[in-house]
């Protein structure tokens, strides 16, 4: 396994990342989480993502927050939290059930970290991320009617600012370590960079954002943010929702799979993507290569990328994508791939 210092902290985390979303709803129990949670330890993973949100299957008033009961569960039992690279979330607005749907302001902010501590059983978080911004954004497939000059404009500086004094006291308190961001954009990674250097507050040193085969937003822009100011990319759905693996390819929906309980994966299982995954499972089959490991060691491949975060409902999944890190794609699989890329170049 290797590490990657995130962002300008003092902390290593591997290469991959393990997800967490689907355990405690209707994809994962428990003794499933422990048991990829032992493995991939075992295996040399220290990151673990989660959030306030989690399990997302389904998203529920009821399932609410139980992805870090059992994530402090396994603390408790195993003694591991010094072990372990924590990485947790704030909702942003739009969920009725999570503080009435409002923006994350700062009561909510401190309301949920403390609750996050207590589900997570420990008393600091190593990287606080903020879900998704209060402001309108294009990502969660909003790309194809995002306009906000159809939206009454807020002061979103200021909002920025707010979020950030509200961490430096989390911070000051010992609460959190770092920093983080999730479905952000450009400009609003800047703006936390450059208010935090203004004001003195915490700087951000990470982003959590798709990233996939399919979906290569962070190659253009968020690639500078990253090489100038040191924010890594956490790429979430490397495998774009399963996608990549093939499962899905000519209208198949295996039992059990994501699709069969959460109907189009976010939106990403639609027929333009069908002629660009078939392409990609092509290359693979060609090459001798494992789809979903080839998906995956093409992340790893980016110079922008902290870590890849892989999520897994089977431990038969959870050692095919853990073993990407032992796969180095030939020149001749980067040229077949680019290509591809250049023909379908945003099929979700």
């Amino acid at each position: 396994m290797k590490y990657n210092i995130l962002g300008r902290t003092d902390m290593s985390v591997s290469e991959i990342c393990l997800g967490t979303m689907t355990w405690g709803g209707g994809q994962n129990t428990q003794d499933d989480a422990f048991a990829q949670m032992d493995y991939s330890v075992d295996q040399g993973v220290n990151f673990f993502d989660t959030a306030e949100l989690y399990p997302t299957t389904p998203l529920s008033p009821e399932t609410y927050g139980g992805t870090e009961e059992i994530i402090g569960n396994w603390f408790e039992k195993t003694g591991k939290r010094k072990d372990i690279i924590l990485a947790t979330k704030v909702a942003g607005p739009g969920r009725p059930y999570i503080r009435d749907g409002r923006p994350a302001d700062a009561a909510g902010i401190r309301e949920a970290l403390d609750l996050s501590l207590k589900r997570l059983k420990t008393d600091y978080i190593d990287l606080y991320q903020i879900h998704w911004p209060n402001r309108p954004h294009f990502h969660f497939r909003q790309a194809w009617d995002f306009d906000l000059y159809q939206k009454p404009r807020t002061d979103a500086a200021a909002d920025i600012l707010m979020i950030l004094e509200t961490l430096d006291e989390a911070v000051k308190a010992g609460k959190v370590r770092a920093i983080g961001l999730s479905n952000e954009t450009t400009w609003g990674t800047q703006k936390f960079l450059t208010l935090s250097e203004q004001k003195g507050l915490p700087r951000v040193a990470s982003v959590q954002n798709e990233y996939n085969l399919l979906y290569r937003h962070h190659d253009l822009d968020m690639a500078e943010v990253s090489y100038y100011e040191d924010v890594g990319l956490l790429s979430y759905s490397p495998l774009a929702a399963g996608l990549l693996s093939g499962k899905y390819v000519g209208g198949q929906v295996p039992a059990g799979s994501r699709a069969s309980i959460n109907g189009n994966l976010g939106g990403r299982l639609q027929p333009l993507q069908e002629p660009a995954v078939k392409a990609y499972v092509e290359i693979a089959g060609k090459h001798g290569l494992d789809p979903s490991q080839m998906a995956l060691a093409f992340c790893l491949t980016r110079g922008f990328m902290a870590s890849v975060i892989i999520g897994a409902t089977t431990m038969e999944q959870l050692k095919t994508d853990i073993a990407a890190k032992d796969v180095t794609l030939s020149d001749d699989v980067l040229k077949e791939i680019a290509a591809v890329h250049r023909q379908y170049p945003m099929s979700i």
